[in-house]
């Protein structure tokens, strides 16, 4: 055996301390064996392993050798994997429709991102979905922190699935999630240089609906309000000059930028901002000083608070209802067994968990995106037009101070011969970056159109014109 076959063997044997894997081939909820091949475990990081990271993994009903790996990072932050597995992009689906209360019923869904690619799920931070920490210390995290849990995970699960070591790699992530992931992908650049093992084989990575910049991102929003007709031209002229076109945060001592933004929050306070053409659902009462929205993206959706409509023919159908099903399943004592939980380490699962210990200690993280642009790697940045959470007029801002290229300028994209979006691609000697809207999405594009959004990836990951 040679050095480095003995290396990498040592390093399995150091890093494999406080992990553990199985392979579920049925669950609660599903008649019948999985025609999947789903794993779940844990994989220890940070002192001691004092931190236990949950995963999930499926993958790809194509060709799992050869399709590429997403590591996914879903929202919040402490939205829990499953929320991303279950209700957009993962394999299975709960029967919300026939949903009474009891166990639901899981269905499969044919729009899977598993159709085409091999999908890490990961609940992060710790405390987040079935992740817990062996220390009450173990519990405080931040952009940074998890940024090197996420990737010392990652790095661990790889030495233990060598078969997945050479697949091409792409971090994914949505929301607040989108935040880590060129924080990540720059961990992994970083540890290939220095030649730390496994050597990666990062492609580059995909955001949806994400988190960059917070003076850009939520600055956006008046300005998309405007785009889309929720506010007058009179109301836009008058808060642009009274506010020096920042709205975000406003100055308080000026007087007239506040009364500017009065007759802008009346407009828009009664919309749903996650998903513009949906009813907005009570969830908790928002935070003073700000327009109603959380300005990190944890979603107000505790099933607490949740606010169930009389039934009915006429009763208002609310998204967040959906979301009650993962309450009832992921908090089963069959389904916890099913999935190989640690019995007595986490209490009551919630899709989003609001009280973490985490600080949000990178606020921006364009620099990043920026050294990417330097080198040869490829990105997909989506959006779901009608999504006010983090409009897709964000990224236009940001992408533009990359000193990009336009290869391939503004134009509508087709699935089944309709408009799905639209797409601008740029370019810098090797580098590329595709950015895409999707008609009529939301906040998390894929829940809302589930065939655009698996066309869109396709496509891109086989490097075809969207």
């Amino acid at each position: 055996m040679n050095w480095v076959g003995f290396s990498a063997i040592l390093l399995l044997l150091l890093f494999n301390n406080g992990t553990s894997q199985s392979i579920i081939k049925t669950l609660p909820g599903y008649s019948g064996t999985l025609p999947i091949k789903l794993e779940t475990g844990y994989i220890g990081v940070g002192e001691n392993d004092e931190v236990q990271l949950f995963y999930y993994f499926v993958e790809s009903e194509n060709n799992p050798e050869t399709d590429p790996l997403l590591f996914w990072m879903t929202g919040g932050p402490g939205c829990s994997a499953l929320s991303s597995f279950i209700y957009e992009i993962g394999p299975l689906a709960f029967d919300v429709a026939d949903f009474d209360g009891s166990l639901p019923s899981i269905l499969l869904n044919p729009h899977s991102w598993t159709k085409v690619a091999n999908i890490l799920f990961i609940d992060w931070p710790v405390g987040t979905g079935f992740s817990y920490a062996n220390t009450s210390k173990g519990y405080s995290s931040s952009d940074t922190k998890s940024t090197k849990d996420n990737y010392t995970f990652l790095r661990k699960w790889l030495l233990n699935h060598p078969m997945f070591i050479k697949n091409r790699l792409y971090v994914a992530g949505e929301s607040y999630g989108g935040k880590l992931v060129p924080m990540i992908a720059m961990e992994i650049l970083l540890g290939n240089e220095a030649g730390l093992q496994p050597q990666m084989s990062l492609q580059g990575y995909i955001i949806g609906n994400g988190l960059t910049d917070p003076n850009i991102d939520f600055n956006e929003r008046i300005p998309y309000a405007h785009r889309m007709a929720l506010i007058s031209d009179k109301y836009f002229e008058l808060a642009k000059v009274s506010c020096d076109g920042k709205y975000d945060n406003p100055d308080p001592n000026n007087v007239q930028c506040l009364l500017a933004l009065q007759p802008i929050q009346e407009c828009i306070n009664s919309l749903n901002e996650a998903q513009l053409l949906e009813p907005k659902c009570k969830f908790i009462a928002p935070k003073p000083g700000d327009f109603g929205w959380d300005q990190t993206f944890r979603e107000g959706n505790s099933v607490d608070h949740l606010f169930l409509p009389t039934s009915g023919h006429d009763r208002l159908w609310c998204r967040t209802q959906n979301y009650v099903t993962s309450y009832v399943w992921a908090n089963d004592p069959a389904v916890r067994e099913a999935l190989h939980i640690r019995k007595g380490t986490i209490g009551d699962w919630t899709r989003c968990n609001k009280s973490l210990s985490y600080e949000e200690n990178q606020e921006s993280v364009t620099h990043y995106h920026k050294i990417f642009s330097e080198k040869g790697y490829t990105v997909l940045i989506y959006n779901g037009d009608h999504d006010m959470f983090a409009p897709y007029t964000g990224p236009l801002k940001w992408i533009r101070s990359l000193d990009l290229t336009v290869d391939d300028d503004w134009r509508p994209w087709h699935v089944n011969a309709q408009v799905a979006g639209y797409t601008l691609k740029y370019k810098k000697n090797d580098f590329s970056l595709t950015f895409v809207t999707v008609k009529g999405a939301g906040h998390t594009a894929p829940e809302y159109k589930p065939i655009e959004c698996l066309a869109m990836l396709h496509r891109w990951l086989s490097i075809w014109p969207l």
